[in-house]
């Protein structure tokens, strides 16, 4: 246990890098044509060169400032894809935000507002429509932690703080996670009942595990997903990687886009960070 004094040291420290993180985040979002890159990542990645071409009034040189404004902001991340880069929507950042004003009971109200405009704009358009396709989310988040915890937190201690479930409701379930090749990151709610959420095929521990898991989706669906975990100064940069292509429900991106950023830059981060 730390001491008194220490604990409100280090809360003070935070909080004071959570401001300097916000601070770097409104500078981003600062400007229209970095808003608008923002909406369009948010659809699909783009390379530098295919986000220049939908901007002709903007140089090939602004739009690389506004790219590295945005990875300052690490509301951008780059993933490099043969000789190109690709630059992904890292909404993390916009979730923390989000934690920080919106109350649990602010939280229903906003949205249930936001579906009733969701549900007019959509003037009774089937959400819900299924289609082959697929997704790609890439997702980065910064935890204040050496690597080793974070990947022991990630597999090994991942029922103390991983929140979703698929058992029936009103039953408990409990998850286990063996982070090794063929190991399985199990829920389980009896003896012979539970659901598989991923199946290990790659380890390199603490730098990186790879799983093939549907993760709630069902149906024609192949998912999977890798952390990785890169050192930096103060703690690891935990980087997240999910595709999923089949028969693919419209609205599945979004909500697996938001569940990681809850369950990784919320749950997990909080975990760690106070553990």
């Amino acid at each position: 246990m730390l001491p008194f004094c220490h604990m409100l040291f280090t809360i003070k420290e935070r909080v004071e890098g959570m401001g300097e993180e916000l601070s770097t985040v409104f500078k981003a979002l600062g400007h229209p044509t970095r808003r608008e890159i923002l909406d369009i990542l948010k659809v699909s990645p783009r390379t530098t060169g295919e986000l220049t071409d939908l901007f002709p009034d903007v140089t090939r040189y602004a739009i690389m400032k506004h790219l590295k404004i945005l990875q300052e902001g690490n509301l951008v991340v780059v993933r490099r894809e043969g000789k190109y880069k690709r630059n992904f929507l890292n909404a993390v950042p916009l979730q923390e935000m989000y934690n920080r004003w919106v109350g649990k009971y602010m939280q229903s109200t906003a949205s249930s507002l936001l579906n009733l405009r969701k549900a007019v704009q959509e003037k009774g358009g089937n959400k819900n429509m299924e289609s082959s396709k697929g997704f790609r989310i890439e997702q980065e988040i910064f935890i204040e932690a050496p690597r080793e915890k974070v990947f022991t937190a990630l597999t090994e201690q991942v029922e103390d703080w991983w929140e979703f479930r698929l058992a029936p409701k009103g039953v408990q379930s409990r998850f286990t996670f063996d982070p090794v090749p063929g190991g399985q990151f199990i829920e389980k709610w009896s003896e012979k009942e539970g659901a598989v959420w991923g199946n290990v095929y790659y380890v390199n521990a603490p730098e990186e595990i790879r799983l093939h898991g549907h993760l709630g989706m069902q149906g024609a669906v192949n998912s999977a997903y890798t952390y990785r975990l890169l050192e930096k100064e103060g703690g690891t940069l935990l980087q997240l990687s999910h595709t999923a292509s089949g028969v693919i429900q419209e609205q599945w991106e979004e909500e697996h886009s938001k569940g990681w950023q809850y369950l990784l830059g919320t749950l997990l981060k909080n975990y760690v960070e106070t553990i």
